[in-house]
């Protein structure tokens, strides 16, 4: 919580922070920033979201975590399709492949 990373989110962290919202972290406030946690925070990412949806990813990113978490705890997840010969677009293109929700619109998403 003492540890702002990456560093530029300073700024949305503030923000957060002056408009009553929360930060959240199942670590001690003094806890640095190790790579291996992220996966873990992925978990309650997921945990706490209604929804999923994934607009970019690679087919090993944080984004592929929290989906796959996030079908684990039976939730829905949406992606958003792109280019075949895109590395971005692998992961989103994985989990519609696997089953996710094709997100062409808005209202795809939306509860109308």
């Amino acid at each position: 919580m003492n540890y702002i990373y990456p560093e530029q989110n300073k700024k949305l962290y503030d923000e957060i922070l002056s408009n009553n919202g929360l930060i959240l972290s199942e670590y001690g406030i003094d806890t640095k920033p190790i790579p291996n946690y992220f996966p873990q925070r992925n978990r309650i990412i997921s945990g706490l979201s209604e929804k999923i949806l994934v607009v970019e990813a690679t087919q090993k990113s944080g984004s592929i975590i929290t989906a796959n978490l996030g079908l684990e705890q039976g939730k829905n997840v949406y992606a958003i399709p792109g280019n075949i010969t895109s590395l971005k677009s692998a992961g989103t293109n994985m989990l519609i492949k696997d089953g996710a929700i094709l997100v062409s619109s808005l209202e795809d998403i939306l509860d109308l």
